[in-house]
């Protein structure tokens, strides 16, 4: 029986010193402590391993409902007249008006 490689003599000659340096009365109270300690990390150990297990699951299945995608062509604008359409360049487009605001302008006088 090897616990984390430790056999039992070697198990016995740690016991005997954590005797030595705790003291009968306190031995008791330390190996509870541990104990809860372990506990409590086995617990915790098994709940990531389930929550790993359940994304893992949940990722693995199929989505409830599934999407799909359509491209659709962009709609032709209507025409008026019936002449075809010519492209209008940005060259060819008429320009936004300039405004020109004095700085001095916009400031309250005091």
């Amino acid at each position: 029986m090897n616990i984390f490689g430790i056999g039992p003599a070697e198990l016995f000659l740690i016991g005997v010193v954590a005797l030595l340096v705790f003291g009968p009365k306190k031995l008791p109270e330390i190996g509870r402590s541990l104990g809860k300690t372990l506990k409590s990390f086995q617990e915790a150990s098994r709940e990531f391993e389930s929550e790993l297990k359940r994304e893992m699951d949940r990722a693995e299945s199929p989505a409830s409902t599934s999407m799909t995608a359509t491209i659709e062509p962009p709609a032709q604008p209507a025409l008026t007249s019936s002449e075809p359409a010519t492209p209008v360049t940005p060259a060819e487009a008429e320009p936004a008006p300039v405004t020109k605001t004095n700085a001095v302008d916009s400031v309250d006088p005091v």
